[in-house]
């Protein structure tokens, strides 16, 4: 939920922060491309009154394209444009931090409204900090004629702990639960749950190599839902800072995930099914992400960044069982480029 995706530091930032970044991304099968997007977004921080923070970010992103194949078939060409904002405000204390945000997300045939409340409390000699939040989505779909809603609460708790001057841990636990409109309406003979509770839980652990003045952040996630889908995510970057202010930074991630109980494997669909899906996003897979990012300070106020990553997924790519047979290789390239200034 985008609503649970802010974040902010335990202390008052010292400066500003206004920064942009431009993304493209292009996924592709074999032989074709299928959705690119291009996306501009502002994000704006600034602390005020000596204890409160403002944060913004406004994005617009045009969308072109279509789906994946359905085994041999191609589903719906779209274009779509979306314009999303989000707000927060923060209010800073001796030991806590308490967060209120609100974020909007409009397309032709897609508005998507939140609201959400999370705060963190640390303990007094700053190595424990406790983080919390609960955020809520209204979802209005009109693709295709139609005139559905979708609704979902979330729920955050998790826990960062200093083990060491060197190491830093961070354990989080996200619980969802959404009822509504679920089915893709772009998708050929979707049927999808009204019904959809997700939990995630996320370790970080990032470990400081004082002679190299090097970072390793490593993190897992694992992720199940009521669809009956299990993914398991392993993920690592290194930072690596460089003389006259630039920074190297490569990364890698490793996916593997169960299908969904509804996802139809290629070869025939069974009968009698209340619901069902070709989405190849809900087939059982594994995958590949690999990425560089590259980055400069300019001067003391100014930095730009340049990040590019590979991503490619195959059934047969699965570790952790069986992977869905059939379906094409699916990748995706997405190149992020990002200018920002203290103030």
């Amino acid at each position: 939920m985008p609503c649970l995706q802010a974040a902010h530091a335990d202390n008052l930032p010292e400066h500003g922060l206004v920064s942009y970044k431009y993304l493209d991304y292009q996924d592709s099968q074999p032989g074709e491309d299928r959705i690119g997007v291009k996306a501009h977004s502002i994000m704006v921080m600034a602390p005020f009154a000596g204890r409160w923070m403002i944060q913004g970010s406004a994005t617009v992103d045009a969308v072109s394209g279509a789906s994946p194949r359905l085994w041999t078939m191609s589903s719906a060409s779209m274009r779509d444009r979306r314009n999303a904002e989000d707000v927060s405000l923060t209010r800073y204390f001796p030991n806590d931090t308490l967060t209120v945000g609100a974020n909007l997300s409009d397309e032709n045939d897609y508005t998507s409204r939140g609201i959400s409340l999370g705060g963190t409390h640390g303990s007094d000699d700053r190595n424990t900090t406790f983080h919390y939040g609960v955020g809520a989505n209204d979802d209005h779909i009109t693709a295709q004629g139609l005139d559905r809603k979708k609704n979902t609460v979330g729920v955050m708790v998790g826990v960062t702990q200093v083990f060491t001057p060197r190491d830093i841990g961070q354990f989080t636990v996200t619980h969802t639960n959404g009822h509504g409109f679920f089915t893709d309406p772009y998708k050929l003979a979707d049927f999808r749950p009204n019904e959809r509770l997700q939990s995630t839980v996320m370790l970080r652990w990032n470990h400081f190599f004082e002679g190299l003045e090097g970072t390793l952040r490593l993190n897992y996630r694992y992720y199940t839902d009521s669809w009956e889908i299990r993914a398991h995510s392993l993920g690592a970057e290194y930072v690596q800072p460089f003389p006259q202010g630039w920074t190297l930074t490569p990364s890698f991630r490793v996916h593997d995930q169960s299908a969904a109980q509804f996802f139809v494997e290629p070869g025939g669909v069974p009968a009698g099914l209340p619901y069902r899906s070709f989405d190849q996003r809900i087939s059982a897979y594994g995958a590949l992400t690999l990425g560089i990012k590259v980055a400069k300070e300019l001067d003391a106020n100014w930095t730009w960044d340049m990040k590019y990553e590979l991503y490619e997924q195959r059934g047969s790519w699965r570790l952790l069982g069986e992977g869905s047979s059939g379906l094409a290789p699916f990748r995706a390239r997405i190149l992020q480029l990002g200018l920002s200034r203290k103030f």
